[in-house]
């Protein structure tokens, strides 16, 4: 799928099991859309679901989603922790790749309308899509709760922006849905050796965005010119952070609850070491936290880096055991179980590795000996590129720590990091390759009966070739990286692990030529193409991969010098 959103319906049920499988099975009805988590909350009463696929099927799933709810749930008898004013409370669209933010804010409106014109529920935008200023602020939007409908509706002011604008048995039993476009929301609640709800609550005013309500000396809120109140920055404020306090009794212990509306701005590690210094402030303690829903790879990531940092370790490991790091550090499996596997959005959707990487070696090279044409050498160069940047990484790591390599480590950590980057670019490219040349061949597959279709044809294959071509001259581009990278770790690295730092030279060096002979058959095809209507596109690409080329033959040359000469001197 080329085109992703994700959506995360929040629906006013978290108890009722019958009601939370038949409100989340309509989501597998729709083709092509994907249900990846199903999180129900007793306490919260609240169910969070999430679903992701092209943007025309996941908009009709989340319609069938607010359908069902309203059918199966009864605001009138609703109760939970969690503020709330619909049946469907929330429904905000993702988007994830492909799709931009205003093709999600299309998304929303149009579900919006369908919901309010379909069901004659009320329904209020908001985030991205929200048609009021005064309306992008969901804690605006749903003030006072399902309880305050009553009288908001009817008027003026609280007119939904589709649906009707009345009290009326529909509307008492659906309450008002939510449906807006933003960022990633990860739902993150951090857990205290404490039962007391006040203490939660005193954590999340420290570090929620809003702060807390400004007070005079006798105690009295604050109230501006206007009669808005007044409030003060907590002494941990965290941007894009909205949190409460409850008492989980699930559980026995008290949760600060914690909305991070963009992790761009404030990742989740950030808001435990924020509560974590509130929890001392008052004399408790943190001991783990929860997810609720899915949760962004890069934030899981953002927070392992950062715990090996404060532990001085080297974070230029591979990306599964960061993300462990992380599972482990924030305490994720306190509460019960976390499978970064059934928990990272990424990971659930299929979004990190393809067919060719997720494959064992036997595999892939029993695949490779066959007689189909792909994989071929593009992926292998591309994986050659990859076990080089896994050598560099290695050789960085073994330096870490040791005796006599201290005036290098920090450079070697920033080694170890770098080379795993480009690994994992590289190995990507493994699979990316392989699909190039399968559009390659679906081009030369096309009708070629009419003239017309003939021009057609030699079109898309002139297209699907230049996209051939591109892949093999991004490996030369990252090959020579990993060769500065290789010479480098090479020079300054454990003297020990030298014969590795060679052998990455050597990889290194052979996906730089194997990825060059891929970009020059390629070239050629496109040369012999008389619609291939770019010209300037072989002329270019033939000049950078010549470059390109050069470049790593005397950057291989001198790193295979200086790291013999180190090999020789210790014999």
């Amino acid at each position: 799928m080329d085109e992703l959103v994700e959506c995360v319906p929040n629906i006013s049920e978290g108890r009722d099991r019958g009601v939370i499988d038949a409100v989340s099975a309509v989501v597998e009805e729709v083709e092509g859309v994907r249900l990846l988590d199903v999180a129900p909350g007793a306490d919260t009463n609240r169910t969070v679901i999430t679903f992701i696929g092209p943007p025309e099927g996941v908009a009709e799933a989340a319609f069938r989603v607010v359908r069902r709810a309203g059918e199966l749930i009864d605001m009138r008898r609703h109760d939970g922790a969690h503020p709330r004013h619909g049946s469907t409370d929330v429904c905000p669209f993702v988007p994830v790749r492909g799709v931009t933010m205003d093709e999600c804010v299309s998304v929303a409106r149009a579900v919006g309308r369908r919901i309010g014109e379909e069901l004659g529920f009320p329904v209020y935008l908001y985030e991205a899509a929200a048609m009021r200023d005064d309306r992008r602020n969901l804690s605006l939007v749903r003030k006072g709760e399902y309880e305050a409908l009553a009288w908001k509706l009817g008027t003026e002011e609280w007119r939904p922006d589709y649906g009707p604008n009345e009290w009326n048995e529909r509307t008492a039993r659906s309450g008002a849905i939510s449906v807006g476009a933003r960022g990633f929301l990860v739902a993150y609640n951090v857990n205290l050796n404490t039962r007391q709800k006040r203490i939660a609550s005193q954590i999340a005013l420290d570090i929620k965005e809003a702060g807390r309500a400004k007070r005079d000396e006798a105690g009295r809120v604050v109230k501006d010119a206007d009669g808005n109140t007044v409030r003060v920055p907590g002494p941990y404020r965290l941007e894009a952070c909205k949190a409460v306090g409850w008492s989980l009794s699930e559980f026995d212990r008290a949760q600060v609850s914690i909305n991070l509306v963009d992790t761009a701005i404030t990742k989740p590690h950030q808001a435990f070491e924020a509560c974590r210094r509130g929890a001392r402030d008052r004399g408790v303690r943190v001991t783990g936290s929860e997810l609720v829903g899915l949760i962004p790879e890069a934030d899981l990531l953002a927070a392992g880096r950062y715990y090996l940092t404060q532990a001085g370790q080297s974070a230029g490991i591979p990306r599964r055991m960061i993300v462990e790091t992380a599972v482990q550090s924030l305490g994720l499996r306190e509460l019960g179980a976390f499978d970064p596997a059934e928990r990272v959005i990424e990971y659930r959707a299929g979004l990190v590795d393809g067919p060719l990487v997720s494959m064992t070696n036997r595999q892939f090279v029993d695949e490779l000996s066959t007689d189909s044409p792909a994989p071929g050498g593009g992926s292998v160069a591309a994986l050659c590129a990859a076990q080089a940047a896994g050598l560099v990484a290695m050789v960085g790591n073994l330096t870490v720590g040791k005796k006599g390599y201290e005036g290098v480590q920090d450079r070697v950590m920033d080694i170890a990091e770098d080379a795993q980057e480009l690994k994992d670019v590289l190995l990507d490219a493994m699979d990316r390759d392989t699909a190039a040349f399968g559009r390659v061949m679906a081009a030369f597959g096309l009708p070629k009966v009419t003239a017309e279709q003939r021009q057609a044809r030699d079109r898309a294959v002139a297209e699907a070739t230049r996209g051939a071509t591109t892949v093999p001259l991004s490996v030369l581009e990252h090959a020579a990286q990993v060769l500065d990278l290789a010479a480098e770790v090479g020079a300054i690295g454990n003297e020990n692990s030298l014969s590795d730092a060679g052998v990455a030279v050597l990889c290194a060096a052979a996906a730089a030529e194997g990825a060059y002979y891929n970009v020059l058959i390629n070239l050629a095809a496109l040369t012999d193409l008389d619609a291939s209507a770019d010209p300037g596109f072989v002329t270019q690409a033939r000049a950078r991969s010549n470059d390109l080329m050069g470049v790593c033959e005397e950057k291989a040359r001198a790193a295979r010098q200086t790291i013999r000469g180190r090999l020789e001197s210790a014999l």
